[in-house]
């Protein structure tokens, strides 16, 4: 999945990502980076960015992907920053519109990201989301959908069929959005990360938000999943910790929130675990003496303790950060 820090991607789809323009780039013609597009279009996933924020929008880089590149060939593509100084309230579904309405000349398009934007070129939190229907809808052979950023973001509650990995990555990722995620049907999906967040930055889902994930109905085939950046980690390890969808998992990942002590030894206290390959827990604020304790109840489990956190004090409270906020 992704990593923790929202990095550029660098893999897509089993797929290395090529991002064009590229570094050097100085016009039409000079893509990526004066350098010839390699003629092994399967081979990458292909991402358009823009690379200054007062230069060439979006539509500009797209339509000259579109010129140079084979679509009948891509099966992964990325769709990379879109804000300029021109175009700064610029939304989603503006910038995947173009792609829907060529959908034709993407037969073979199987992995899918939205939103690869960094942190320098624009916050997470500030990205301009949209309702996702019309593009999940433009390309129903899906097996990998991605989308970074929060505002605005719908999510049709349906059957899903084809969708085998599936990512929100946010500062905060809507109730709605997660309860029409939840209630959704997903026969294939093996893969399932959210990156749930701060009510502050669009989030706040309960325990209660995640019922539909938990029970394991509409998620046969679930062998991962990531209930992450949480700023409720503990009530969501104390519902994790009985939920009948952990017994068929091979991952569970509840990094890079605000767990502690309470959450561990919810988990300890629950369903046995010791059937997981691995349990991620990285980026916590969980004692030295629990640690000890999580690691002698799972031997055979890859535990992930790394980056423990120290909580900060305002004026005797205790406050805890997330990893992934603005």
């Amino acid at each position: 999945m992704i990593d923790s820090e929202c990095d550029a991607l660098e893999r897509w789809g089993g797929l290395p990502v090529i991002t064009l323009p590229g570094p050097g780039f100085k016009g039409m013609g000079d893509w990526p980076g004066g350098r010839e597009i390699p003629a092994d279009t399967e081979q990458w996933a292909w991402s358009v960015s823009v690379t200054e924020y007062d230069g060439l929008g979006y539509g500009e880089l797209f339509e000259a992907f579109l010129r140079d590149v084979d679509t009948t060939r891509v099966g992964a593509f990325v769709i990379g920053n879109w804000v300029t100084e021109q175009q700064i309230e610029q939304t989603a579904a503006e910038v995947f519109g173009p792609l829907i309405a060529v959908a034709d000349r993407f037969p073979n398009l199987r992995h899918l990201f939205l939103g690869d934007i960094l942190s320098h070129q624009w916050e997470i939190s500030w990205i301009h989301q949209s309702d996702l229907t019309p593009l999940l809808r433009a390309f129903p052979k899906l097996l990998t959908f991605g989308v970074r950023g929060s505002e605005n973001l719908e999510w049709e509650q349906r059957a899903y069929p084809e969708l085998r990995e599936l990512t929100f990555q946010s500062g905060g990722l809507p109730p709605d959005v997660v309860r029409a995620v939840a209630g959704s049907e997903f026969p294939e999906l093996t893969d399932l990360e959210l990156y749930l967040g701060e009510e502050e930055y669009f989030g706040g889902s309960e325990a209660a938000d995640l019922a539909g994930i938990l029970d394991g109905t509409h998620f046969p085939k679930l062998r991962y999943l990531g209930l992450r950046d949480a700023e409720n980690a503990d009530e969501i390890a104390a519902a994790v910790a009985h939920a009948p969808i952990v017994s068929r998992l091979e991952v569970l990942d509840l990094s890079l929130g605000v767990l502690g002590d309470e959450g561990a030894a919810a988990l300890l206290a629950g369903q046995p675990l010791t059937h997981l390959k691995k349990l991620d827990l990285h980026h916590h604020y969980i004692s030295e003496a629990m640690q000890e304790r999580l690691l002698a109840a799972l031997p055979g489990v890859e535990v992930d303790l790394s980056e423990k956190e120290e909580p900060d004090d305002w004026d005797g409270e205790e406050h805890r950060y997330i990893a992934v906020a603005e």
